[in-house]
């Protein structure tokens, strides 16, 4: 595991547990798809791979409507894109 509920809650400023069920979708939806994508296992001890699955599960639960903002969206996928290069070849 790589990131927990709370750290997300907290990450996010969320102090309700109604999304709970939601955000642990999308928190083993991150760590599935960085396994996917680097093809290597990481824990909570590699600090880019915690930044990466938050960055990553904001994203997703800050833009969970059709109608959004692209321009947020993009700058949040490329860095994702710049840290996953960064775990995939380190």
């Amino acid at each position: 595991m790589i990131i927990t509920i709370p750290q997300v809650k907290s990450w996010l400023k969320i102090d309700f547990d109604e999304d709970n069920e939601d955000i642990q979708m999308l928190i083993d939806a991150a760590e599935l798809y960085l396994k996917n994508a680097t093809e290597k296992d990481y824990d909570s001890t590699n600090p880019l791979a915690v930044l990466y699955c938050r960055v990553l599960v904001t994203d997703w639960y800050e833009n969970r409507s059709l109608m959004q903002d692209n321009k947020t969206s993009d700058k949040v996928r490329f860095t994702l894109q710049s840290i996953k290069m960064q775990l995939q070849y380190s």
